[in-house]
């Protein structure tokens, strides 16, 4: 069964299992005891971290250790901000970090710091003068991820890192999603990375914080980790994390290239097997194996359960894959259509054969979903010399359906609101509009919900 999520987290690296067994008959006592066991797990950690700061780019005193990627951008938060706590209590983020960045700045704020979140462009980038214009004099740290999770968009790292330094800001990279393909560029202060996204076992985080950078551990500190990751040491996972990322660095140019040619499959020929069908995320500036696109008409849990079916295993940004029936947070910060949303992320050794068969497959499981939702009758009526559909208590993708399907009852100029109380409405119908040429007027307050008006201009 073709498994395209190695963005959530890639199959075991075939050295990680070979390392991971290796080192639990050689690592499993306490590296900080001085006899002959300990001696011998201590010297299997060191060897893990000086090879984990060559992939890195850092000194090996500069690497610790965590049980997870979001333990460790928790506490880089955390440490950074404190540790400059005296420069002021303000921190910039973008819009489109992963969830462990964003759920920090949260608590920042609930404890009285400020946060400036930085937009992105509809390509999912932000640009380095956006960030310039963010940090302030009490700033004290920013935060940028190098590679977005969801749409696979580089981030402009060296750039804003280099602005950051102007500044005296430390800027923290979460390079989660791109350490595997090499070392992240530019003058960062710090940085974390998750081994299970380059094909090391899970319950390995990475944190990286450069000499110099004022840094002060929150929570109970122990000996271990330079006080800076509490808990012993999992000797074993951290040996494989390492030897996976030598081992997939060694293969990466070469992997990259043909992945890029696998997505870029992907992404010219889904809109034309498929109508009705946004491809998202930076076109030319983007991890080599993620591609994105976004299909109207469609409920994406109910898409997603079709390609399973079929033998595909896929994620999804939709908002109808959410219990809290919310769209995804990045692509709410890109202003793209939500439903119906397709994340291919493909991990390393991905034949040709199975991204055909995808190709073959996904035009039916569209049609399928979409023959599912039917075509539901519109509530309409004429107010106001206004076209009203009533599409209150109907989640994604009916608002939009129903939309669709009266626009051409109204003339050319004419106006249709569509009363709904679905979050993703909010998205949904005015990247709607983009993609069928029509105008999005704009939300108006509603008994119930929200009216979202739309000018017929075509």
């Amino acid at each position: 069964m073709p498994y395209f999520d190695a963005a959530s987290a890639a199959p075991l690296h075939p050295v990680a299992r070979q390392a991971l067994q290796a080192s639990l008959d050689e690592g499993w006592a306490d590296p900080a005891r001085l006899y002959r066991e300990g001696r011998r797990a201590r010297m299997l950690l060191d060897a893990a971290r000086e090879a984990m700061a060559e992939a890195v780019g850092c000194r090996p005193d500069e690497v610790v250790f965590a049980s997870s990627g979001t333990r460790a951008v928790h506490s880089g938060v955390a440490g950074a901000l404190a540790g400059r706590r005296r420069v002021g209590r303000h921190l910039v983020v973008s819009a489109v970090e992963h969830s462990s960045v964003l759920h920090s700045a949260e608590v920042f704020e609930a404890d009285g710091g400020s946060v400036t979140e930085v937009p992105v462009l509809r390509s999912g980038a932000v640009t380095a003068e956006s960030y310039e214009e963010a940090l302030r004099p009490d700033t004290a740290l920013a935060c940028l991820q190098s590679a977005n999770h969801e749409v696979g968009t580089e981030q402009p790292v060296a750039g804003v890192a280099e602005l950051c330094r102007a500044a005296g800001v430390p800027l923290l990279v979460d390079a989660a999603q791109s350490l595997g393909w090499g070392r992240v560029e530019g003058d960062w202060s710090l940085l974390t990375a998750s081994a299970h996204k380059w094909g090391g076992p899970s319950g390995v985080g990475v944190l990286v914080v450069r000499k110099g950078v004022r840094f002060a551990p929150q929570g109970p500190v122990d000996e271990r980790e330079s006080g800076r990751a509490a808990g012993f040491e999992n000797i074993p996972a951290i040996v494989a994390a390492a030897a996976s990322l030598r081992a997939v660095r060694a293969e990466a140019a070469q992997e990259a290239v043909r992945l890029r040619e696998l997505t870029e499959q992907i992404r010219a020929r889904v809109p034309r097997l498929v109508p009705d069908v946004e491809v998202v995320g930076d076109p030319e500036r983007r991890l080599p194996g993620i591609v994105t696109f976004s299909c109207l008409y469609v409920d994406g849990e109910t898409l997603l359960h079709e390609l399973d079916r079929a033998g595909f295993s896929v994620s999804s940004g939709s908002s109808c894959t959410s219990s809290t029936l919310t769209p995804s947070h990045v692509l709410r910060a890109m202003g793209v259509l939500s439903e119906g949303n397709v994340r291919i992320s493909l991990p390393v050794g991905t034949p040709e054969e199975d991204v055909e068969r995808f190709l073959d497959v996904l035009p039916g499981a569209v049609a399928a979903v979409r023959e599912k939702l039917g075509a539901p009758v519109a509530e309409a009526v004429v107010r106001d010399d206004a076209l009203v559909v009533d599409s209150l208590g109907k989640r994604c993708p009916i608002p939009v359906i129903e939309l669709a399907k009266v626009i051409g009852d109204v003339p050319v100029g004419g106006v249709v609101r569509v009363l709904s109380d679905d979050e993703a409405a909010r998205l949904d119908i005015p990247a709607w509009c983009e993609m069928r040429g029509q105008e999005y007027v704009g939300e108006e307050p509603a008994d119930r919900g929200s009216a979202y008006v739309v000018r017929r201009l075509s």
